[in-house]
C-alpha cells in the first residue's frame, strides 16, 4: 500500500514538473526542445530510482529469509552455508520476476569483525577489556607491519585513544602516555567533543586521535573499516544495562582479524586456519565441514595442535549481518544496506533492522 501512494506521489510529482516545464517553455522553440529534453531526462531517472528501490528492498526482504532459515537449520554460522555462497543467492535472486534491471545480494558476518565497542567493559564502561586490548594492540601492529610514523599511530597510542573515546567516569583521566581526552580535542580546529560513550557508527572512528594517520598508512579507510564494527551489543535483561561481548566468529573472521587473534609469534598459522576453513575438493565440497564444530576446530589446521586462541576471544554463531543490495538499470545503479539482527520473539525467530541506509 505504502509502495502504491509513493508511486502515485512521484507520479504526480513528475506531472506537476512536467506541466511547469512547458508553460516556461512557450517563450521560445530552442528553448522547449532544451527543456523537454531534460524534463524526459529527470522523469526517466526518477522512474528508474523507484524501480531500483522496490528491487534493492526485495533484495534485502530475500536475504533477511535466508538468515532465519539459516538460524532454523542450526546454531553455527560459517562461510560454508548458503547465505555467504554469491551463487546459492543469485538462484534465490533467480526466483524474483523483475522484467528488467539487475540486482545482486551480498550478506557479511559483522561478528566476523573486530567490535570496536568492546574495547571496554559495559556497562560500567570505565576500564579496558584485557583481552580485546591485547587484540587490538595486535591488528594495529599487523596492518602496520610493526611500522610506526610517529607516536600517535603506535598500536599502543592508538589503542589507548579509542578507549578513551569510549570511556565514562573517569574524570577525564588519559589512558597511559598517549591518550586523548577533552582537553585535546577541544584544542583542535575546529574543536569537537570526545564521545565518552559506545561509537554508533564506525566512521566515527576517524574522529579519534590517530586514527587519520593509521588510515592513511593502510591505503584508505575503506581497507580499514571493512575489519570493524560497532555492532555486537546484548542485553542484560536483568538490568536493562548492555555489554558488548566482543567474540569474533572464527568461521567468519577474513585474514587480518584471524591475524589479530593469534600471539605475534603464531602470525604465520592464520593463512593455515583460513585455508583449512575453506578448502575444497575438485568437485567444489568443502573439505573440513564447519557445520557442527566447536570454536578450537582451528587446532586441526597444519601446524596448529599446540595453538591456542584465548576463548573469551572467540565464537562460532552470529545473530548481526549487513545485507548489501546493489540493483542496476538504464545505467542507473542503487546500493541499499541493511543491517540485521536476529531474535527470538516469543519463541519466533525474525529479522529486526538495525541500520538502513541507500544510495
Amino acid at each position: 500500500m505504502m509502495n502504491e501512494k509513493n508511486q502515485k506521489k512521484n507520479q504526480g510529482i513528475a506531472l506537476i514538473i512536467t506541466i511547469a516545464v512547458i508553460t516556461l517553455l512557450i517563450s521560445t522553440t530552442m528553448e522547449l526542445n532544451r527543456r523537454a529534453l531534460d524534463a524526459a531526462e529527470f522523469t526517466g531517472v526518477t522512474r528508474d530510482r523507484l524501480k531500483l528501490s522496490h528491487m534493492t528492498s526485495s533484495g534485502v526482504q530475500m536475504a533477511m529469509a535466508l538468515l532465519l532459515k539459516d538460524k532454523k537449520d542450526g546454531e553455527v554460522d560459517s562461510l560454508q552455508e548458503d547465505w555467504a555462497d554469491k551463487e546459492s543467492i543469485a538462484d534465490l535472486l533467480g526466483d524474483i520476476p523483475f522484467p528488467e534491471g539487475a540486482l545482486t545480494v551480498e550478506i557479511q558476518d559483522e561478528l566476523s569483525k573486530i567490535q570496536v565497542n568492546a574495547l571496554v567493559k559495559f556497562p560500567d564502561g570505565k576500564d579496558f577489556n584485557q583481552d580485546q586490548m591485547n587484540m587490538w594492540e595486535r591488528f594495529v601492529g599487523y596492518i602496520t607491519s610493526g611500522q610506526v610514523e610517529d607516536d600517535d599511530t603506535s598500536a599502543s597510542a592508538i589503542v589507548n585513544s579509542i578507549k578513551d573515546w569510549l570511556d565514562s567516569g573517569d574524570d577525564d583521566a588519559i589512558s597511559g602516555v598517549n591518550g586523548a581526552e577533552s582537553d585535546y580535542y577541544n584544542g583542535l580546529e575546529p574543536p569537537y567533543a570526545c564521545k565518552n560513550g559506545p561509537i554508533n557508527h564506525v566512521d566515527e572512528l576517524l574522529q579519534v586521535k590517530g586514527v587519520s594517520k593509521l588510515v592513511e598508512s593502510f591505503g584508505g579507510w575503506e581497507m580499514l573499516s571493512q575489519y570493524l564494527t560497532v555492532y555486537g551489543m546484548e542485553a542484560q535483561t536483568t538490568t536493562n544495562k548492555f555489554t558488548f561481548p566482543g567474540k569474533i566468529n572464527i568461521n567468519t573472521a577474513e585474514l587480518p582479524v584471524i591475524a589479530a587473534l593469534l600471539q605475534v609469534n603464531d602470525l604465520p598459522l592464520a593463512q593455515e586456519i583460513v585455508g583449512y576453513r575453506e578448502e575444497m575438493t575438485a568437485d567444489g565440497k568443502y573439505v573440513n565441514d564447519l557445520s557442527m564444530s566447536n570454536a578450537d576446530w582451528y587446532k586441526k589446521a597444519p601446524g596448529c595442535g599446540a595453538l591456542t586462541i584465548e576463548p573469551n576471544l572467540i565464537t562460532t554463531k552470529s545473530d548481526f549481518f549487513r545485507i548489501i543490495a546493489t540493483g542496476e538499470l538504464n545505467n542507473v545503479k542503487m546500493v541499499t544496506v541493511a543491517v540485521v539482527e536476529r531474535e527470538n520473539k516469543s519463541g519466533k525467530n525474525a529479522c529486526r533492522v538495525l541500520s538502513w541506509q541507500t544510495e
